[in-house]
């Protein structure tokens, strides 16, 4: 055994999942996610992707499996900003440190801090109907972030903004694991997104879903919005493309 190789931080192991209503949703679905990971799902509609983040969230139990965390080590980045509308930017990003029962001094220090982390500083005061779809994604994940989770679940945070702010986005999530290396579980289906974010991408089939191919990236952090446009960039995102279009037959 190496001993230099992290337990990992989150393992599915044989999940499968089918839902009261009888939807088969994931069959026996195993892999892990270690510290200092950031994996990507990609997937037809209705696979399970976003499943897979519920199960391990505790959101939902799987039917049969386990999954091994820790739940109070993870955060959860949803693909809507879930922001409360009577709340300033500051306050929705201190509400998960104050459900904790984090002290006000300290959560409105660590609110600050992941503001600035996010490139939100000056619209600490502001409230959600002033933000643009990209800054309300930036306080989500601010928010997350003041917990500072060694977990972190991403469900298609970006799929609702233009391809420039999700391009942008996506530069400011790899700075945020490059300074903490947290264990990463990203849903997406932009194989451009999962192979500029990820050290490995993962392909399920339609439903019920269940991996059907691995693809580990080669590309050193940090990673330059220009990588995009790198031939062997275009080359590993068209064999997960033809991987992707097998697993819709």
């Amino acid at each position: 055994m190496n001993d230099s190789v992290p337990a990992p931080a989150l393992s599915f192991n044989g999940v499968s999942m089918v839902y009261p209503d009888g939807t088969h949703a994931l069959r026996e679905t195993s892999f892990d996610v270690r510290p200092g990971e950031f994996v990507t799902v990609v997937g037809p509609s209705g696979c399970g992707k976003s499943t897979l983040l519920k199960i391990a969230s505790g959101l939902h139990a799987p039917t049969t499996g386990s999954v091994d965390v820790d739940l109070k080590q993870v955060g959860y980045v949803f693909q809507d900003a879930t922001l409360l509308q009577w709340r300033t930017v500051q306050r929705n990003v201190e509400l998960l440190a104050e459900l904790e029962g984090v002290g006000k001094a300290e959560r409105s220090k660590r609110a600050s801090d992941a503001i600035e982390l996010v490139g939100l500083k000056g619209f600490e005061g502001k409230y959600p109907k002033q933000l643009s779809g990209g800054m309300k994604m930036r306080a989500s994940l601010a928010r997350t972030l003041v917990l500072d989770p060694s977990v972190f679940l991403f469900d298609e945070p970006f799929g609702a903004v233009d391809e420039i702010t999700r391009e942008r986005l996506n530069d400011e999530v790899i700075q945020l694991f490059e300074r903490d290396r947290f264990a990463g579980l990203f849903i997406t289906h932009s194989i451009s997104e999962a192979v500029f974010l990820s050290t490995r991408v993962l392909v399920m089939s339609a439903r019920p879903g269940s991996l059907v191919a691995s693809y580990d990236i080669p590309f050193d952090y940090p990673r330059q919005p220009e990588l995009r446009f790198e031939p062997e960039f275009a080359r590993i995102s068209g064999e997960i493309s033809a991987s992707l279009r097998g697993a819709h037959a």
